[in-house]
């Protein structure tokens, strides 16, 4: 699919993966709508675009997640793009996980993901085109202590993505999943993290590889959209750790 003169709805979008994202669908061309449930932030951020268009919404909110669509199908009529982003970390092993968190976690990363996706697929089906990009964590091919309530969050939108990528190919509708690894961003500040119990792993150990760029990870959903591809891995080692 091609990007330019699309319309690209952004969740998570004041930030990291999110913010670079945006900017790179809007220097292909694409008329982007940037999510957050931060209005300051989005004001702020709105600057650096020439012409972007941004809504303010909890994506762990369903009933703000419909308002979200039905605003950016009336002021741009539909939706061409969307980049399922917005989410935050959390760090507890199982025993410790607390279930509201746990809760908030499937809110935000996983249903609101799929109530998004619902809204917006009868759209993409009318114009016969669209594109739809989960973004998971490379967490989800992994079994990493402390990672549990997280990761398996991530794996459950892995298999949302490429059941859907089936149903809707014959719509021509490409439903992508992007596995960024760890990706210089503010993300590990805002984790939530429970207090570690003694592990083989270790938080404070540095990666076997350096971060990866915002921007790195960008041009990785942008090529997932016009590659049509239906999983998408930041290296290709990450692909051999599927546990």
């Amino acid at each position: 699919m091609e990007i330019s003169n699309k319309i690209a709805v952004v969740t998570g979008a004041t930030s990291g993966i999110g913010l670079a994202t945006a900017k790179m669908l809007e220097d292909r061309g694409a008329k982007v709508v940037l999510v957050s449930k931060s209005k300051e932030k989005l004001e702020k951020v709105s600057e650096q675009f020439k012409n972007c268009y941004w809504i303010t919404t909890d994506m762990g909110n369903m009933n703000q997640i419909q308002k979200m669509v039905e605003e950016v199908i009336k002021h741009f009529k539909k939706i061409d793009i969307l980049i399922n982003n917005a989410g935050f970390g959390y760090d507890a092993s199982i025993e410790k996980t607390d279930l509201q968190i746990f809760k908030k976690l499937i809110n935000v990363e996983l249903l609101g993901p799929f109530k998004a996706m619902q809204l917006v697929i009868p759209y993409m089906k009318n114009q016969m085109e669209g594109a739809i990009i989960n973004i998971s964590s490379g967490t989800a091919l992994m079994a990493l202590p402390n990672m549990g309530a997280y990761s398996s969050v991530k794996r459950a939108l892995v298999g949302i993505s490429l059941t859907a990528n089936e149903e809707l190919k014959k719509f021509n509708i490409h439903t992508g999943v992007v596995f960024p690894y760890i990706t210089e961003s503010d993300f590990e500040k805002n984790t939530i993290k429970e207090k570690r119990e003694s592990t083989s792993f270790s938080p404070n150990e540095k990666p076997f590889y350096p971060p990866d760029s915002s921007e790195y990870v960008a041009k990785l959903i942008c090529d997932a959209i016009t590659g049509n591809k239906s999983e998408t891995y930041a290296h290709e080692w990450m692909q051999k750790m599927k546990k």
